[in-house]
């Protein structure tokens, strides 16, 4: 991506991915990325914020040369991981001179992944404020955003806000502040807090109430668009680690013979005629991406299975497994099942739950085709589901 300018001697240096298919080989990118790395030329200092993906660094490179970079003075890492500080050593190649200013603990990180030696960090501790002469950097820390050491900056005179992963978001796009639209922007973010930041969530809360204290009128992330409308992406912020829960129910499926998804389309047209929002997701065709972001606000959630040799389907396991590490914020979770001879597929999905803090609802099992017998039971399960959102305030 060409350099972009920010705001008066501060600038964008990264660089665009268009087309990276899927990140840590788990998250999906259906509109590329970014990496996104910062220069400010101070009066008397000149600090590279960040850098970028490996694979991307003769970018960066290319981008400091545009701008006539022929010392740098320091290289501040807010996170150890390789797709921001993977092109450290490769700076400090080009300009021997300069520190790598970090915490203690994304120091010890960063010693363990690349070869830097020691002498060429200086550690920082909350708060401190590195002085460039005209501008000043404040540190904050924001541990398990979403590593145990990542760090925040303040451009305290420009008013800027570098927050790496935090506000972040999956979208490779020209424009440095994002598309036209902004719900690209949300949508965009909303993937991203939801595959990446959601497990995290509590944290988060007190993040955001630590830096609302900060004077700043720009939010500069390391993926994706710079926020021009702070507010914008910390009120949705603010919504998705929220308590706050929507009438809806998500049923991720899948269904080898059709007797599960009979089920599925049941339960759905049930629970709408009782005014409850739902959405269905065949998970052998959509991203598991869209399913993570309909978990950020969902009450409940009923995963439907087939039974493949006695236990769950291992595409609905492994959504179990991810809901499980993502830690929605849901307050109810069932179990739909079709079998054919018998097995322990219900026990396997709600075994698979433990960090989510559910009431299960009684599963519904049906041997075959669904009967009339099985649609009365699914009739009941929404029934039920019905006064538990209810009993929390949340239906019409």
């Amino acid at each position: 991506m060409a350099v972009q300018k920010l705001k008066d001697n501060v600038y964008f240096v990264g660089a665009i991915h268009w087309d990276r298919p899927i990140f840590d080989e788990l998250v999906e990118l259906p509109k590329g990325t970014s990496y996104n790395s910062y220069l400010i030329k101070a009066s008397e200092k000149t600090v590279l914020l960040d850098t970028v993906d490996p694979e991307k660094t003769y970018e960066l490179m290319r981008n400091l040369d545009i701008l006539g970079i022929d010392k740098l003075d320091y290289v501040v890492a807010h996170h150890a991981e390789q797709d921001h500080s993977g092109s450290i050593p490769a700076v400090l190649e080009r300009f021997p001179e300069a520190k790598v200013v970090t915490n203690a603990k994304c120091k010890g990180f960063l010693m363990d992944l690349m070869p830097i030696d020691e002498e060429k960090f200086i550690v920082v501790k909350d708060g401190d404020v590195l002085d460039l002469g005209d501008m000043h950097l404040r540190f904050i820390f924001t541990p398990w955003v979403h590593w145990p050491e990542t760090m925040i900056s303040h451009l305290e005179e420009k008013k800027m806000l570098f927050t790496c992963d935090f506000f972040g978001s999956h979208i490779a796009t020209s424009r440095v502040f994002g598309p036209k639209d902004e719900m690209l922007i949300y949508e965009g973010a909303k993937h991203y807090y939801a595959e990446i930041m959601m497990p995290f969530r509590t944290h988060i809360k007190k993040h955001i109430a630590k830096i609302e204290e900060l004077g700043f009128d720009m939010i500069c992330p390391s993926h994706g668009s710079v926020h021009k409308n702070p507010q914008f992406i910390i009120d949705a912020y603010k919504d998705w680690v929220s308590d706050r829960l929507d009438n809806e129910v998500l049923i991720p499926y899948i269904s080898m013979h059709g007797s599960t998804k009979k089920m599925v389309e049941y339960l759905g047209d049930a629970l709408m005629e009782k005014g409850i929002d739902v959405k269905l997701f065949n998970i052998s065709e959509v991203p598991l991406g869209e399913v993570a972001m309909a978990l950020v606000n969902d009450a409940t959630v009923v995963f439907a299975t087939p039974f493949v040799l006695a236990g769950a389907h291992p595409s609905i396991a492994s959504l179990a497994y991810l809901a499980n590490a993502l830690r929605p914020k849901a307050k109810f979770a069932s179990v739909i099942a079709s079998y054919g001879w018998g097995g322990k597929a219900v026990d396997h999905i709600l075994g698979m739950l433990g960090n989510l803090k559910v009431d299960v609802i009684d599963p519904v099992l049906v041997k075959g085709e669904p009967k009339e017998d099985d649609y009365k039971a699914l009739d009941k399960l929404a029934e039920e589901i019905y006064e538990k959102h209810k009993s929390i305030g949340i239906t019409g």
